[in-house]
């Protein structure tokens, strides 16, 4: 496999299937671009232990893991938007609290958005990262969470990558 190759499911060395799948109602507006849905087709593999996302696409389908456990925590369907570019049609988060802990389904649309904008694509993703906290925040009852340790705990991303 050279490295402009796309990840696989045979890319990773540990990965466990969601085991009760539970469909997200809420999902993103966004349309990415063809240039988008090129790179998120190559998927995305965790470089260190800090960060927390192994995430590959078969089928039209990004499979989104959780690096450590190899756990999958969202299945995320892609289909073609009027027009050009891809949207989400339908996705399934884990529902089993054992092995990911779901605030809802507007977290999880949130976040899958989150995860797909700000380490696969690399954007900055800042509004984005802004409702990642306030809806981390409400579900704590907690007004003083920081920012940066809210986008390291749940994304493995250091404030500003």
């Amino acid at each position: 496999m050279t490295a402009d190759a796309p990840l696989t499911r045979q890319s990773f060395r540990r990965l466990n299937p969601i085991s009760t799948p539970r469909p997200v109602s809420q999902l993103p507006d966004r349309v990415w671009t063809d240039e988008d849905w090129d790179r998120i087709r190559h998927g995305y593999r965790a470089r260190d232990m800090d960060e927390k996302w192994n995430l590959f696409v078969e089928d039209d389908v990004l499979y989104m893991h959780r690096s450590w456990t190899g756990h999958g925590v969202y299945e995320v369907s892609f289909a073609p938007a009027a027009g050009r570019g891809m949207r989400i049609a339908s996705a399934v988060v884990e529902a089993d609290g054992k092995r990911c802990r779901s605030m809802g389904d507007a977290y999880d649309c949130l976040m899958m958005e989150l995860v797909i904008s700000a380490i696969v694509l690399g954007e900055s993703a800042a509004e984005l990262r802004a409702g990642l906290v306030e809806l981390t925040a409400r579900a704590s009852r907690r007004s003083d969470l920081p920012p940066g340790a809210v986008e390291h705990s749940v994304l493995g991303l250091r404030s500003g990558s």
